[in-house]
């Protein structure tokens, strides 16, 4: 007898461990869309709604941290392409740089930083593309906000941009230069592409903004294919910078543009 409640105790116990365990598991993840989103991300990992791989690197000048004695820094070389502005005209030319080391505090351990010797957007781990000047559109709205389109024109074709979402509040912000804006805390953001009576595609989507939104920092021809290519800012947060590389070459069942690259960068202290 004394053997039996011995051992109902037993698996009491047991099953009390297991069950304290569980609850430490899901106190360290969020979930959001069926996706888990780590508490501190590094800067070479990226979480969006969808699992994502890139086709090659792109890299930003800009610090990045050091974590587990690897640095996404180290891995730009002279063969990377860059892509910079000179005077509102763009250019593809081999990479020109120098990095720097240093110590973070708040990451507590070292740094390194890219310092581009031109006007750098970004930095571009394919060889293949053509150097030199390309055509590019001069951005007046680099903003679509929810129920908003943005059109443009690009050898005879006509690109459209069109973002969905909800607006939760406005207001107007001043900027450095004595001018205001008007920012506008969104949620559930999508934004679409189409060319001419094409096929509308999901370019991005994020379901919520930290005190950020998403630009349009880029559109021009950069694979050299006679059709536009963009970059976009879709920081999530105030403590991110997050930049994605959509090229018109690579994309597949009539869609105008591919998702080729992405990176995140956190900085959060």
């Amino acid at each position: 007898m004394k053997n039996f409640v011995f051992g109902i105790v037993l698996v009491t116990v047991l099953f009390s461990c297991n069950g304290s365990k569980e609850k430490k598991v899901e106190r360290k993840t969020v979930i959001a869309n069926k996706a888990i989103v780590k508490d501190t991300l590094r800067e070479n990992e990226i979480t969006s709604d969808e699992e994502f791989k890139s086709d090659f690197e792109i890299l930003l000048p800009r610090s990045y941290r050091t974590y587990d004695k690897m640095n996404p820094a180290s891995s730009l070389t002279k063969n990377w392409i860059e892509l910079y502005e000179d005077n509102g005209e763009y250019f593809l030319g081999k990479a020109d740089f120098k990095i720097e080391k240093g110590f973070d505090e708040c990451s507590g351990d070292s740094l390194q930083s890219i310092i581009s010797k031109k006007k750098t957007v970004v930095f571009i781990n394919y060889p293949e593309l053509k150097v030199g000047k390309i055509k590019s559109l001069k951005i007046e709205e680099d903003k679509i906000w929810p129920k908003e389109k943005l059109s443009f024109t690009f050898n005879n074709d006509v690109y459209t941009l069109r973002a969905e979402g909800k607006v939760l509040s406005t207001e107007k912000r001043s900027l450095d230069d004595n001018k205001e804006e008007i920012y506008k805390k969104v949620e559930n953001y999508k934004l679409f592409l189409k060319t001419n009576n094409g096929p509308e595609k999901l370019l991005l989507q994020v379901e919520t903004f930290n005190d950020t939104f998403v630009e349009l920092l880029f559109a021009g021809d950069i694979d050299n294919d006679g059709k536009l290519d963009f970059i976009f800012g879709a920081n999530r947060d105030y403590e991110e910078t997050r930049v994605m590389l959509f090229l018109s070459s690579k994309a597949e069942n009539e869609e105008p543009v591919k998702k080729v690259s992405e990176i995140a960068v956190q900085f959060d202290c």
